[in-house]
């Protein structure tokens, strides 16, 4: 990397622990530490049964959760970008955008391209809507297959298996934690959209300060850990749970605007309403995410 690049990239970015240097916070969803956090409480409250090389893997999955923002490197998002303007919208939901009926309506479409057309029927779209429920369980349904053929798979296959199914897992992983951050879900993403009658905040480092600046300052691995169980459920319906899993994080948004309008999420928040709101989120991503990673496990049996 050139030397007048790096020194522009360390202004805004966090460097990782294997000094890969990171987006710039407003553009990742939880952050680096963030993403880091849920992926790694996720891999350590894993049941015992779990297999033990997916077990083993717990840095690098932890690792592997911020990769999707870091495909959204500056360099590469240019106006032409086939990478971030091909698949930025992977990342959220916006459920206001469209009526409850037609929302309803499109993500009982079988997969993403139905999802299309059912939105275009209703002068919608997709692109404006967000495909993130399509591409969490696209890659939930990817990780059951991958652990049937690495049941099935003779000993010197395994170890190449292997490999596939913790890079997708770490993947995934990215996108359940993007759905937990209420912000994630909707079209007041980055500042309130439109009326404004309860003076929320519209400024556009709102999204920024809420999931890098304050979780880089006040949240630990530890606090969210310490919020999580093993007690893994086996989840039979990706879709469904999907859905449901998203719809409670958008029931989420007016709460945390109320919380920056009495104390604003940032680098100087001390108010500990602030910290339960963050760390509940950031441990219900953690909660679905080993739930999801234990249940393509277990239905992937025969």
């Amino acid at each position: 990397m050139p030397r007048s690049l790096l020194r522009r990239t360390r202004i805004t970015a966090l460097v990782a622990a294997v000094a890969i240097v990171a987006l710039p916070a407003g553009l990742f969803a939880w952050g680096e530490l963030g993403h880091r956090i849920t992926g790694e409480v996720a891999a350590r409250r894993l049941p015992a049964a779990m297999p033990a090389f997916f077990r083993a893997a717990t840095k690098q999955l932890a690792y592997l959760n911020p990769e999707p923002d870091r495909w959204r490197d500056r360099v590469e998002r240019t106006a032409d970008s086939a990478l971030d303007g091909g698949f930025s919208q992977d990342h959220f939901i916006d459920m206001e955008m469209v009526t409850p009926a037609v929302l309803a309506a499109a993500l009982k479409a079988p997969q993403r391209y139905a999802y299309i057309d059912t939105l275009a029927a209703a002068k919608a779209k997709a692109f404006q809507v967000g495909f993130l429920p399509f591409r969490i369980t696209e890659l939930s349904q990817r990780l059951r297959l991958e652990f049937r053929l690495w049941r099935a798979a003779p000993d010197s296959v395994r170890p190449f298996i292997e490999g596939r199914i913790i890079n997708d897992a770490g993947i995934l992983g990215h996108y359940i934690a993007d759905g937990s951050n209420p912000a994630h879900t909707t079209i007041h993403f980055n500042g309130w959209s439109g009326a404004n009658p309860n003076g929320y905040a519209t400024d556009r480092r709102f999204h920024g300060r809420t999931e890098s600046e304050y979780v880089d300052t006040h949240i630990k691995l530890a606090d969210v850990l310490a919020r999580v169980d093993t007690n893994a459920q086996v989840i039979r319906d990706f879709r469904a749970a999907t859905i449901a899993y998203l719809t409670r994080s958008n029931a989420e948004v007016e709460r945390m605007y109320q919380l920056d309008k009495a104390h604003a999420f940032d680098g100087q928040t001390t108010a500990p309403e602030n910290k339960e709101f963050i760390v509940a989120r950031l441990a219900a991503g953690a909660q679905m995410l080993r739930d999801v990673w234990w249940s393509a496990w277990v239905t992937s049996a025969p």
